[in-house]
């Protein structure tokens, strides 16, 4: 008898006190109390990395690094709470450069949740290679939070022939049931109409084929789904896919592989996609 599935680990969002951080918990929230997880609000406290001296100031009163970051941690689980009174809300602050802190922190999450700016407070011109960094060695799904969920807008996943394609489907098709949205598969072929080149039993499947596989397979993962193929031809799959991506809640994008790189196609839509981006392996 195959062993019970492993119970899904809690929702991680990042917080520093910026207004993108704020957008990242509200979503967090409601997305916790929509699958009914636990959420914990991450602190990365960078000042030890450049300065020791982190008490309070001689005769001031809540005065220092250690009590700001404190404040900060404080104020995330206030706002968690109060978005989302019903879910169980824990925190972490952990000394360190934000990449680290949180992808040590979503160890055994089941999503992590980062706003798309501002990661790491004095830190924040490097908000965008923050993102790559989480994007392509976070060890779960990481959600990348550019503004509220929106009711009634489908979730959009690329989908392509490469073998983890599967699993990215499944994740973007349990997405999609937790926020209640149908889901949006988009297939961009460069071939432009091409045959494949693979004949045969175990050649992979092109255009329609794989689309229609797909679309099938999300329907047998999650009964129910309301689930629809868009073929786009075109050799800028990143073009593509931010287009596609206009009306959409969250694009879902996979990464090649868990060891490899993001790839052009994934950094290009972490940077224009007009929604929210998951990405996952």
């Amino acid at each position: 008898m195959p062993a019970p599935a492993a119970a899904p680990g809690p929702i991680a969002v990042g917080y520093d006190g910026s207004e993108t951080s704020q957008l990242a918990v509200r979503w967090a929230a409601g997305h916790a109390a929509s699958r009914g997880l636990p959420l914990k609000v991450v602190h990365a406290w960078v000042w030890p990395v450049f300065t020791k001296d982190l008490g309070p100031v001689k005769g001031v009163a809540g005065s220092g690094l250690r009590h700001s970051a404190e404040a900060i941690l404080a104020e995330g689980l206030k706002l968690a709470r109060e978005t989302a009174p019903g879910v169980d809300v824990g925190g972490v602050m952990e000394a360190g450069l934000p990449a680290q802190v949180l992808r040590h922190a979503a160890a055994g999450a089941a999503l992590l949740v980062v706003g798309s700016r501002g990661m790491g407070g004095v830190l924040g011109h490097l908000a965008g290679s923050v993102c790559l960094d989480l994007a392509s060695s976070a060890p779960c799904p990481l959600m990348v939070v550019r503004r509220p969920h929106l009711p009634g807008r489908p979730v959009v996943v690329g989908i392509d022939a490469a073998a983890r394609s599967s699993a990215v489907l499944a994740d973007a098709a349990r997405l999609a049931a937790a926020v209640g949205a149908g889901l949006q598969l988009v297939h961009v072929d460069p071939g432009r109409g091409g045959a494949g080149g693979e004949h045969g039993r175990h050649a992979p499947l092109h255009r329609s084929e794989l689309l229609e596989h797909a679309v099938a397979e999300a329907s047998r993962l999650v009964p129910g789904l309301a689930v629809f193929g868009t073929l786009k031809d075109g050799h800028a799959a990143a073009k593509e896919l931010v287009e596609a991506a206009a009306d959409a809640d969250v694009l879902v994008l996979g990464t090649h592989s868990r060891e490899g790189g993001l790839g052009n196609t994934v950094s290009a839509v972490l940077h224009k996609a007009p929604c929210n981006v998951m990405i996952t392996r």
